[in-house]
């Protein structure tokens, strides 16, 4: 096995031929990746050196210093937390050698067509259909052979799909069967002339979500991850990386949304009030546990899979952004009501920390919903951590087509 003497030679020998001062960002990050330093404990091959995960931690320090650049993981997170993992577990080796080097490197955007305008909460009642046309081909130059897909339906709450160049997306294959095991997951080229992404514009008079529409839509069987009707089963391993990616991502102490409140309170102290100053001890406390226990999240994903501490942490995460940035607004008074840019425009990111206080305010609104609601997690954390019973559930063994909706 790759131990860490190992990969520091390798990271030293990437840096040696390919000198970060003088070699295009793209082209170093494609030799990053082929040396088998992107992903360190992904298979050889595909990003990485079957080592330790927790040994990325070298590498990464190492590159740093050196000045190496970085394949903008905010901009690709969508496909480094949730696509990349679930085409590794479930993708053909045809898929992993496509899609996982241009995604890591960043040549290629994704986004997630999961949600849809009724089954939010509830994703396993999603609507769109995909049906199997053996005769059909595909518009993606990627078709290959074993027939299409066709996909119709509309999918909502899309992040970065007006810049995404694929999709993970998982439609209902099979109306007959309860509503859990007659979806499939595939892959979808959002170039397809069936799809029509529309912004959804958002109480910051930004729109980074999107409304898709699929009509039409044909994708290649070779694009299919997982068995026909498994979705469900291949859509869990994409939601546990996604809540992780959310809510456990590494900060520095007084990193995210604590920090900007906290220079505020250091640098203004004609604000300071008793009451606001117990508040913000009591937040700035929890932040740190909550990075903390990040931390620690960390640690059990360097020895497996994610699993619901992702959840806790995600659930943790939204709460603490509402309470900070409501804290902030109320600490700056009259000025914290001012909301500088209040137009419409469609960013590749959100920047909570580059903003005014009053951005913060509204867009921490959302951190409850996206990447699963605080309802649904609080339901996974007590089943599944806790080891409460599950709710009562009538519709469990009801085929889809026979549900109310």
């Amino acid at each position: 096995m790759t131990d860490a003497a190992e990969l520091l030679t390798r990271t030293k020998e990437l840096l040696a031929a390919h000198p970060p001062a003088g070699t295009d960002r793209t082209e170093f990050l494609k030799a990053r990746f082929d040396a088998g330093l992107a992903w360190v404990h992904y298979p050889k091959g595909l990003g990485g050196l079957d080592a330790p995960r927790s040994l990325q931690a070298v590498v990464d320090a190492e590159l740093t210093a050196a000045g190496a650049p970085e394949n903008d993981p905010r901009r690709i997170g969508i496909g480094l937390g949730m696509a990349a993992p679930t085409i590794l577990k479930y993708g053909s080796q045809e898929l992993k050698q496509r899609f996982l080097r241009p995604l890591w490197v960043g040549e290629e955007v994704w986004c997630q067509l999961f949600s849809e305008p009724g089954a939010g909460s509830d994703l396993a009642a999603l609507s769109t259909r995909a049906v199997r046309d053996d005769e059909g081909t595909s518009h993606s130059s990627e078709a290959g052979s074993g027939g299409d897909w066709v996909i119709n339906g509309q999918k909502v709450w899309t992040s970065s799909a007006h810049v995404a160049r694929w999709a993970i997306l998982i439609a209902r294959t099979d109306p007959d069967l309860p509503k859990h095991r007659g979806i499939t997951y595939f892959i979808c080229d959002m170039t397809d002339p069936g799809v029509e992404v529309r912004p959804l514009r958002q109480i910051t008079g930004e729109a980074e979500f999107n409304e898709v529409f699929l009509t039409d839509v044909r994708i290649p069987d070779a694009h299919r991850l997982g068995e026909v009707g498994e979705g469900w089963k291949v859509a869990q391993t994409t939601l546990m990386n996604e809540r992780v990616s959310i809510g456990g991502s590494r900060i520095p102490r007084e990193g995210g949304m604590i920090g900007p409140i906290a220079r505020t309170w250091r640098e203004r102290p004609e604000l300071r009030t008793h009451d606001t100053h117990q508040r913000l001890l009591t937040l700035w406390v929890e932040a740190e546990v909550a990075r903390l226990a990040g931390e620690r999240l960390r640690q059990q994903l360097a020895a497996g899979q994610p699993g619901p501490e992702g959840s806790g942490m995600k659930l943790a995460f939204a709460r603490l952004n509402q309470e900070i940035s409501g804290l902030e607004v109320e600490l700056l008074g009259e000025e914290g009501l001012l909301y500088g840019d209040w137009t419409m425009s469609r960013p590749e990111l959100v920047d909570f920390t580059g903003r005014d206080a009053g951005y913060r305010y509204l867009r921490s609104k959302g951190n409850s919903i996206e990447g699963g609601t605080s309802e649904v997690l609080l339901n996974i954390v007590a089943e599944r951590v806790l080891g409460l019973p599950s709710e009562p559930r009538n519709d469990k063994d009801v085929a889809w087509k026979d549900l109310t909706r």
